[in-house]
């Protein structure tokens, strides 16, 4: 038994029709002009469907978006009724009083100023230094 690794193959014969490359082969690179027409076309049908794919996905992830902010809101409108997570805080403000007590309610504030904060911020300190001013006084009098 011989091992395969020792036999020899045959030579290769070359087909007689076999030409070798001429010096130059620029001849053969010919772009055919009346295929001109029809590339345009494929092309631009093409970069319109890519287009028009592209709006489809934009429009469907700015959606899904819109869909997730919504349902945020909502969430915190459950929680926090009048919230609004892109305007300023709410803040309390001072009623006129129902039956002699301050009542506070809660509202959103459009163009808060600084000072506005201030002023507000003093008004009800204010307000509850005279509430328990009146308790203490109404306790010690008792």
């Amino acid at each position: 038994m011989k091992s395969p690794s020792i036999r020899v193959p045959p030579p290769v014969e070359m087909p007689p029709d076999i030409h070798p490359l001429p010096d130059s082969v620029t001849p053969y690179f010919v772009y055919p002009f009346t295929l001109e027409p029809h590339v345009l076309t494929v092309e631009s049908s093409r970069k319109s469907t890519l287009a028009a794919h592209a709006a489809r996905r934009e429009a469907y992830l700015k959606a899904r978006e819109d869909e997730k902010e919504r349902r945020k809101r909502e969430a915190l409108h459950r929680i926090a009724p009048g919230f609004e997570p892109q305007s300023a805080p709410l803040i309390p403000t001072t009623r006129a009083p129902l039956d002699g007590s301050v009542a506070l309610s809660i509202s959103g504030a459009s163009q808060v100023t600084k000072e506005d904060l201030n002023q507000r911020s003093r008004s009800v300190m204010d307000d509850l230094v005279d509430q328990l001013a009146a308790l203490d006084s109404r306790s010690s009098s008792s």
